[in-house]
């Protein structure tokens, strides 16, 4: 194997970035859905500069099944195909890390007794709600009742996720991470993807979530990154990458509050580092603005990436690998609020500018970081060749 200290490799995934409804997209209720094509349509003049020279819009016509009439200025482009079932945070993340999942993670509007009981038993609390909400609805409408009796709010949404929301001031935080531990245990035989700690605070009334969020998920298959941490190669996860793999074939783990801070940890990172892999995913398009339906807030902090990407690009070195990419879409200009079966772009750096074409699984990602390092040929994906 090639050494680390010869080998440094970045993959960025945009949490929520999708540029094009996927071929089974009907079969999820999202045929149509487009995350990025529907915010350049309804905000037609985003400065997207750098993403446009790394083939923006070369990405989104691959994704329609069409090729596109130029190349991108630097670097390879193409689009990636989910395989796995399910639409969400931890399937896609699985899936670029080399785990194909062939049954979606459970979903429930109302989780069954069974599973209720034995968390409240073990945890010694009782749960009030325990329905399917937004997370800004819910505090709204159980946070008094939860601040007058103690009691932590349960619900879910669309995806596999149990969340469990407290008041700092009433639930402090590591007692909720340990009600949610508790959980995590129990939530594994029904195949649910995460249980999430959802700390609140109030300021005059009104409820807000603050940044001391985490997930629990189920411990994934092997990926790529065991590979990577039994060959000696590092890898270093910023954000909630940590928490997506359940710290499987993670070697160290910097969380983050928001994309701001998730781009200085990367810029730190690789600037300290000449070897090993760094993992990232940057969390605010898909909390902040794609379930929110913000279209102009997902368009700003596009921009606010692209401006760090523009200063970021002159520092990837020959003999480097970038991969920036997504898990899943969340267009913002479509109905409800959860996440939308798409395709993916993928930006490869260094590269000669080319086109990778429309790639039929994520894990195309793990098979090009095993090749990078050096490992056998990843079992399922293709290397990311033009």
């Amino acid at each position: 194997m090639t050494g680390e200290s010869e080998r440094r490799a970045l993959l960025l995934v945009l949490d929520s970035v999708g540029c094009g409804y996927a071929p089974d997209a009907a079969a999820y209720g999202d045929e149509g859905a487009n995350t990025l094509g529907h915010i350049l349509e309804r905000r037609p003049q985003p400065r997207l500069s750098a993403l446009e020279s790394l083939g923006l819009h070369q990405a989104l016509t691959l994704a329609r099944g069409e090729t596109p009439c130029s190349l991108p200025l630097v670097g390879a482009v193409g689009a990636l195909t989910e395989r796995s079932a399910g639409k969400d945070t931890t399937t896609g993340h699985w899936e670029l890390a080399g785990a194909i999942i062939d049954e979606a993670f459970a979903t429930f509007e109302r989780f069954p007794d069974a599973l209720v009981r034995a968390i409240e038993a073990e945890a010694g609390v009782e749960f009030i709600g325990n329905r399917a909400a937004s997370g800004t609805a819910i505090l709204d409408a159980l946070g008094p009742e939860h601040v007058a009796t103690g009691r932590p709010i349960l619900y879910t949404s669309a995806d596999s996720v149990l969340q469990i929301a407290a008041h700092e001031e009433v639930i402090p935080i590591d007692r909720l991470y340990e009600i949610c531990r508790i959980a995590r245990r129990h939530c594994d035989a029904w195949r649910i993807g995460r249980v999430i700690a959802r700390p609140f605070l109030s300021d005059e009334g009104d409820f807000r979530r603050t940044a001391h969020r985490r997930d629990f998920s189920l411990a994934p298959p092997r990926t790529v990154l065991n590979a990577l941490d039994d060959a000696g190669v590092s890898v270093i996860g910023v954000g909630k990458i940590s928490d997506i793999f359940a710290g499987s074939g993670i070697t160290g783990s910097h969380p983050t509050k928001s994309n701001a801070a998730g781009m200085a940890a990367i810029e730190r990172l690789w600037m300290e580092r000449r070897g090993g892999l760094i993992f990232a995913n940057l969390v605010d398009f898909d909390m902040h603005f794609g379930h929110r339906r913000d279209v102009e807030g997902y368009a700003r902090a596009l921009e606010e990436f692209d401006r760090w990407l523009g200063a970021f690009l002159p520092r990837v070195e020959a003999g480097d690998l970038v991969l920036i990419t997504a898990d899943h879409g969340n267009d913002p200009t479509w109905s409800g609020t959860d996440h939308t079966r798409e395709r993916v772009p993928v930006f490869m750096l260094p590269s000669a500018p080319s086109l990778l074409g429309v790639r039929d699984t994520f894990a195309d990602v793990a098979a090009t970081l095993a090749a990078h390092f050096g490992l056998p040929p990843w079992p399922c994906g293709h290397t990311l060749t033009p």
